[in-house]
């Protein structure tokens, strides 16, 4: 488990989405030595990654179970964003992901 954050304050998601994608889809090109997601978005990471979202999952389990409001919460924003990654390195849109969550409520 990573540190707590301290201080958090309500916001917008989809906002915070869309800016976090677009601090992803900027990070593509950027040097995997110096950037935690270009080298997720290395080819050769795709396991890494993979098993990422197996270890957030995880953690998030755990939080729940230990019914831990600031840690589940805290591990929700891990996987959100190791998603949003995946996103990135399969060309997925937020637009194209909100078509398929929308077509379900049909």
């Amino acid at each position: 488990m990573g540190v707590r954050t301290a201080n958090v304050q309500d916001g917008n998601i989809g906002d915070t989405l869309y800016g976090l994608a677009d601090v992803i889809h900027g990070r593509r090109d950027a040097s995997p030595d110096t950037s935690y997601t270009a080298h997720l978005l290395q080819p050769e990471m795709g396991d890494k990654l993979l098993s990422k979202l197996a270890e957030e999952s995880s953690e998030i389990i755990m939080a729940c179970k230990d019914n831990d409001h600031d840690h589940i919460r805290y591990e929700m924003g891990d996987l959100l964003y190791h998603l949003l990654v995946v996103a990135e390195k399969y060309g997925i849109t937020l637009d194209e992901l909100a078509g398929e969550l929308n077509a379900r409520r049909k």
